[in-house]
């Protein structure tokens, strides 16, 4: 069966249970424990700046608990995509480290340091600016966020398509506790976390956090380096302190490392388009020379400060730095017309920023009226080293430089009209300006002779932006709340290192904009044991930063141009229900309909018909079941099983042959927990990831010939943790 059969088979049963009690939805946590009352338990999100009930929060929105991080085997932010409909995470050709991020059709395939991402990822508040290394593991998250459409007033730039927020766990004052977690698995996975949370006195608090995680790769290497393909090792950190020397004022400093070894993922050669699909490799060419481990390294320190003014009034400062060091190799298709590879690329990148955020966060008239005022200041400095050797033909080296500055000043309030209840309106406002630099130095290497440089290139450009957000909502009663929304979503412009002239690379490419139009319901029902959210909305997307791959046959050579206007519509349906005190469910899903409208060409003509929206299926939808036993005397046993599945989908803005085709992947879970040991809290689980060994391609491009990355196989393994 087709996995588009099953999601509007799926829908089908969903709504015409629902009907009568809900038109529902806009977003929902995966079955989420239950509350003193026996039904589902308030899950409270910061998406606008501050602690609020995910459903009164008029966005469409996910959160994802710590609980359901290690329940649903979420390793990093490639495995969100399971439990997030309308978000698509893949790895880039170039680095399976390196994340293309999508939310509702919007995103950016390039992993340039002249190229901003589409989607903005932040940590504990912190922007995260660039995509390489994402797929990092993080040590002791306790909640991510997922706001789906642009969030322009309150994030800014590079929100156009959403924004994924990362909460850690905060050091907890006056309390001595940790938490020992060891999980083996087939492939030689072994993966540990530690966290110890240790008192000061009755004011400080500090925290550890480590985690070390390996596997072992499903393609063997045949050549000459590393024994296999994919190899995963990982290490991160964490230390955070809590100090809150009186009431009202709290500081929080932490520190984050995290460091990826993985060697490079194996590139397919797949002679045959959709919908064939090959057979998933286990081995690769021995005519591979000296594979070896990529290393990339990202920290980062980042200071909170809150001073609470009054009952009313908090000042916040939010101040971070970040580092990213990025050293990787690509192999891309040995073997499949020769006996060396198609081409081979190498970077070396260097990048650190910059942050500082103050808020004003208050309220007045008896909380009538709610407000975020706030100004952001950022700097980013970056270098980057990078050549790709064509079979056959001379090496390209290419040495950039990045220097990005950008202001920002916002304010957002919400007034409830005390003449009418449960009626509120938002709006909001944010003013960005950026200043970006960039320089390019080309060398051509031809197989003999000396180097050939060519003429450098440099770029100044700056872009100012406008970007508002207006929200009427209506709280029907205390358990059903409407809402329209409209908002702005801004994208910088910038530089394309990969231009087919140097002209082109110093003229640059201009920001891109979409206005998003969304109404949603939020509604929990029969005593909070059923809550179903619904969003419908269409955006209008202009001045698209289409990527043009000039030529065919060389994907080091493309141009970006605002060639392009676009129109999404989609609808987003969550529903969680608890309709026993031992059975949770949860459903989510996404319809996503995205289509071009005018794409114009370097020479004015209209190509539109040649151009496809990337990594944006129609049909996404994911699906869990819990269920608690009865307790036993060795404890209480629990199964968790997950299903998620993606309609077809396009990778290539303007070949239609690349097609990911439709698929499914079901995980399942089985834990004992409160196990009577006598200390601590012992729980024991087993596990399986993709446990009907569902064949898939996890990405698909033309590299010269058509090449594909493949999702990773069955795997299963036991996990044993113990917290105190």
């Amino acid at each position: 069966m087709k996995a588009a059969d099953i999601s509007i088979r799926a829908m089908a049963l969903l709504l015409s249970g629902c009907a009568a009690s809900a038109m529902a939805q806009t977003a929902a946590p995966s079955a989420p424990a239950a509350d003193t009352s026996g039904g589902l338990s308030e899950v409270v999100v910061t998406a606008q700046k501050r602690a609020e009930p995910l459903q009164k929060t008029p966005i469409s929105i996910m959160a994802v608990t710590g609980a359901d991080i290690n329940k649903l085997g979420i390793a990093d932010i490639t495995d969100l995509r399971s439990v997030v409909p309308s978000l698509q995470v893949t790895p880039h050709p170039n680095s399976a480290t390196t994340a293309r991020v999508f939310i509702r059709g919007v995103g950016n395939n390039d992993d340039q340091i002249t190229v901003d991402p589409s989607v903005a990822v932040y940590l504990d508040g912190i922007y995260i600016a660039r995509g390489q290394g994402l797929t990092s593991d993080i040590a002791e998250v306790e909640r991510i966020e997922v706001l789906r459409g642009p969030q322009g007033s309150l994030y800014g730039r590079n929100a156009t398509g959403g924004a994924i927020n990362y909460i850690t766990k905060a050091p907890e004052l006056g309390v001595f506790s940790g938490k020992q977690t060891i999980d083996y698995g087939n492939y030689n996975a072994f993966t540990t976390r530690t966290n110890l949370n240790v008192p000061i006195g009755d004011k400080l608090a500090v925290q550890l956090a480590y985690l070390h995680s390996q596997k072992d790769g499903f393609v063997r290497n045949a050549g000459t380096g590393e024994a296999r393909f994919g190899d995963q090792l990982r290490d991160a950190y964490r230390a955070a302190v809590e100090w809150k020397p009186v009431d009202t004022i709290e500081l929080r400093y932490s520190y984050d490392r995290s460091l990826t070894r993985d060697t490079p993922a194996y590139i397919a050669y797949v002679p045959a388009f959709y919908p064939s699909v090959i057979d998933r490799p286990t081995q690769g060419s021995p005519a591979v020379r000296n594979l070896r481990p990529n290393r990339v390294l990202v920290q980062g320190h980042s200071l909170t400060a809150s001073w609470q003014v009054s009952d009313d009034i908090t000042l916040k400062s939010l101040t971070g730095y970040r580092q990213l060091d990025n050293r990787t190799d690509q192999n891309y298709l040995t073997g499949a017309v020769g006996p060396f590879p198609l081409f081979i690329t190498n970077f070396d990148q260097h990048q650190h920023q910059w942050s500082e955020e103050l808020q004003l966060i208050g309220s007045t008239a008896d909380h009538q009226l709610e407000y975020v005022l706030g100004g952001y200041w950022f700097d980013e400095k970056a270098h980057s080293f990078d050549t790709t050797v064509p079979a056959g033909r001379p090496s390209l080296a290419r040495t950039a430089t990045v220097h990005n500055t950008a202001y920002a000043v916002y304010a957002q309030a919400t007034w409830r009209p005390a003449f009418l209840t449960g009626l509120y309106l938002t709006g909001g406002l944010r003013w960005s300006h950026d200043q970006r630099q960039a320089t390019l130095a080309q060398t051509v290497v031809p197989a003999a002779g000396p180097s050939i440089p060519l003429a450098p290139g440099a770029g100044d450009n700056s872009f100012s932006n406008v970007s508002p957000t207006v929200v009427l909502g209506y709280n029907v009663n205390r358990d059903v709340n409407l809402y329209l929304k409209y908002a702005k979503g801004y994208k910088a412009g910038g530089y394309n290192l990969r231009a087919s002239t140097i002209a082109r690379f110093e003229q640059g490419f201009g920001p891109e904009s979409l206005d998003s139009y969304e109404a949603g319901i939020k509604s929990s029902w029969l005593n909070n044991h059923l809550r179903a959210n619904l969003a419908v909305f269409q955006s209008n997307y202009r001045d698209i930063q289409v990527n043009v791959q000039s030529d065919p046959t060389n994907p080091a050579i493309t141009d970006i141009l605002n060639a392009g206007k676009a129109r999404i519509k989609g609808a987003e349906f969550d529903l969680t229900m608890k309709p026993s005190s031992n059975l949770s469910v949860s459903l989510n899903y996404a319809y996503l309909d995205a289509k071009y409208l005018k794409i114009v060409s370097q020479s004015g003509a209209d190509v539109t018909k040649n151009y496809f929206f990337v990594e944006a299926p129609k049909n996404t939808l994911s699906a869990s079941a819990e269920y608690y036993f009865p307790k036993t005397s060795i404890g209480t046993f629990s199964a968790n099983v997950q299903y998620y599945m993606q309609s077809k989908k396009y990778t290539s803005s303007n070949d239609p042959r690349y097609i990911v085709g439709d698929y499914g992947l079901l995980n399942a879970r089985l834990t004992l927990s409160d196990i009577p040991v006598g200390f601590g809290k012992w729980e024991l689980a087993v596990y399986a990831k993709n446990l009907t060994d569902e064949k898939y391609y996890a990405a698909y491009f033309n590299t010269g010939l058509p090449g594909a990355m493949f999702g990773e196989p069955r795997s299963y393994g036991v996990q044993l943790s113990v917290g105190f």
